[in-house]
């Protein structure tokens, strides 16, 4: 109910405020975590005064403050002295630097606050990733104590390799414009770019292409974070390597490990290292790297890393990785900072010293940490698949095309959790009731849904209360063909009939873009077919389709017409095959339509294959994303 009455640039504020106090990023600010906040912005609170703060934001009194919490009394909030507090010690923490107003719809005087730590961590990572392109050098190197890296983002072109180096082939190379820049060319680059991050799952409502062009601070580095992040998670997951089973535990199935997020994958590979090196377990990313008080014992800061990095050096068994030995003997030196520097001194002859100083490792940055420990797994794994195990391997087919379009999807709008799992994220059906917002159905969140943390004992039967809920608000105010489908059905993860309510979400979300420019008027296929022929036509074209089913579509010859129909003369005709088209011609067409599509601000999330494939589902969101734009210009 807040949101309404909170511009997106304070929602955001209040956000990038909230994760600066979860520590843990479980979603949750407790005591503790208050607690060390103030400490650490030299404000110390007495506990008694953290555990006022606690009952004042705390509704559901669970002695835990939820992000709905701190937003629904962040009006009560702005003239008192807990605000106060709260603004200063987030100003105050080490490493955060506060911009402001860096944004179009920020009101004089807004506070931005971005992290140096982050700054210098992505600048080192791209400088090493992208140092052999010949298209980034007008950019790289970067200066990582400088704002270099903000300027570099202004042009699209390092935004459009990151997101290629993420997710191989999202943009077709041929669509970036990389000689002789002019406003109107860049511009058509960061709509590339933010379009296809979008289309790769990063959330990007807040974030317009001036922004990138003007290099916010803030922005930049949260659309980064989130594209390296897809990157490095993109192979910490089961049906992409099977050898992540050696992590299964006693009484677990396959099932269960395909349950957790690349997070808790991680955590469990580091801990599975530890312990065969005999040593303690993490809970987390920051508060067991992390000097803390609470963490006083012999694991604290790097010397669980030393460790870890014994544990996956290459001992040289494998033919083609010679033997890789890891000195120890930093480990027992007193100063921290001099230890956490002996162990990346080690880090980097497995050429693994990105994104973490010494000081990083000593404060416990939890973002950085997770990226180092995601760069070391997916150069050193050291994991073997288990052999002769009772182990149902035909559970690893991998999520398909259309889950993986419908994932992107909805994390591109930003829904909370994030879904790395369709099925079993959906579970509880709380990204299923966010989205029912997203198309204007409203949401009963008060007396409807029952929210996390799940009490012990009916743990299942609340999130089957939910999904039941979802499914009456598809049927009664949606009006949503849900016939056959029950809230079991999402509460067990049936993959056809959870597929059939996600798709009509998609669908419904896709045409209300469609009737909010045209004054309200309802669309459905008939009339984007009819304005795709009339609008081919009026440009003289000769392509035209039948329907979303039309064979013609697989050579994407109509598209790149319609695409040149909107946007006059956006289109290279010599990059376009035409005539008798292998599968490979039509796939090369797919591709370029595709990113072209988006270069001209169309968020497309249909896949080149889709097209070729002649996906009617798909293919229909193509043609209404590209109707959308083109209703724009007119």
């Amino acid at each position: 109910n807040m949101a309404g009455k909170i511009s997106k640039d304070e929602l955001e504020e209040l956000r990038e405020a909230f994760g600066k106090i979860d520590l843990d990023g479980n979603g949750s600010i407790c005591d503790y975590e208050l607690h060390e906040l103030f400490k650490e912005a030299n404000l110390p609170l007495p506990g008694y005064k953290v555990r006022e703060i606690i009952q004042k934001l705390d509704r559901n009194k669970d002695n835990k403050i939820s992000f709905d919490e701190f937003l629904s009394v962040s009006h009560e909030l702005k003239s008192s002295d807990i605000a106060k507090s709260f603004r200063k010690a987030i100003n105050r923490k080490e490493g955060i630097l506060a911009i402001g107003g860096t944004s179009t719809q920020s009101s004089e005087g807004t506070q931005h606050s971005f992290s140096e730590e982050e700054r210098y961590a992505f600048v080192n990572w791209l400088n090493t990733a992208l140092e052999n392109d010949p298209d980034c050098k007008h950019a790289l190197p970067m200066d990582p104590n400088s704002d270099s890296l903000f300027k570099a983002m202004g042009d699209g072109i390092v935004l459009c390799k990151m997101i290629n180096l993420s997710v191989p082939d999202t943009i077709d190379e041929r669509t970036i414009n990389k000689k002789k820049l002019t406003p109107f060319t860049i511009q058509e680059n960061l709509n590339l770019a933010l379009n296809s991050a979008s289309a790769i799952g990063c959330h990007v409502v807040n974030i317009g292409a001036l922004d990138l062009r003007e290099g916010k601070p803030h922005l930049v580095l949260g659309l980064l974070w989130q594209i390296i992040k897809i990157g490095l998670f993109a192979d910490i997951e089961l049906s992409r390597n099977e050898a992540l089973a050696a992590l299964l535990r006693d009484g677990e199935t396959l099932e269960d490990l395909m349950k957790l997020s690349p997070e808790e994958l991680l955590l469990r590979w580091a801990n599975f290292h530890l312990e065969n090196a005999g040593w303690q377990k993490i809970n987390n990313f920051s508060s067991d790297i992390k000097v803390q008080t609470r963490c006083r014992s012999l694991f604290q800061d790097s010397r669980a890393y030393f460790h870890l990095l014994n544990q996956i050096s290459p001992k040289g068994t494998e033919e083609d990785q010679p033997r890789i030995d890891i000195s120890m003997a930093g480990f027992s030196e007193k100063d921290d900072l001099k230890r956490a520097e002996n162990m990346l001194q080690q880090a980097d002859r497995l050429g693994c010293r990105q994104f973490v100083t010494p000081a990083d490792v000593v404060a416990g940055n939890p973002k950085l940490n997770l990226a180092f420990v995601a760069n070391l797994f997916n150069k050193y794994p050291s994991l073997t698949k288990p052999e002769g195990e009772d182990i149902d391997w035909g559970l690893l087919e991998g999520e398909t095309r259309e889950e993986r379009t419908f994932r992107n999807w909805m994390n591109s709008l930003g829904v909370n959790p994030h879904v790395n799992h369709l099925y079993g994220d959906l579970a509880d059906a709380l990204v299923i009731l966010q989205l029912y917002e997203k198309i204007k159905v409203p949401v009963d969140w008060t007396n409807k849904v029952n929210k996390p943390p799940y009490p012990k004992i009916g743990t299942n039967m609340k999130k089957l209360e939910n999904c039941n809920y979802a499914v009456e608000l598809g049927k009664t105010t949606a009006k949503f063909s849900l016939v056959g489908i029950g809230g079991q059905d999402l509460n067990d993860g049936n993959a056809t009939l959870t597929l059939a309510l996600v798709w009509q979400l998609m669908r419904r979300y896709t045409l209300n873009v469609l009737e909010d420019l045209g004054d309200g008027q309802k669309a459905n296929d008939d009339i984007i077919v009819k304005w795709v022929n009339t609008t081919l036509s009026e440009a003289g074209k000769t392509t035209k389709i039948s329907s979303f089913k039309d064979k013609e579509i697989s050579t994407s010859l109509p598209v790149v017409d319609l695409i040149d129909a909107i946007q006059p003369g956006s289109i290279s005709y010599d990059l376009v095959k035409t005539g008798s088209l292998s599968a490979e011609d039509k796939l090369e067409n797919a591709k370029y339509a595709v990113s072209m599509a988006r270069k001209i601000g169309a968020r497309v999330y249909a896949l080149p294959d889709d097209l070729v494939e002649v996906k009617p589902k798909m293919v229909m969101t193509v043609f209404a994303c590209l109707m959308g734009r083109g209703m724009k210009r007119a």
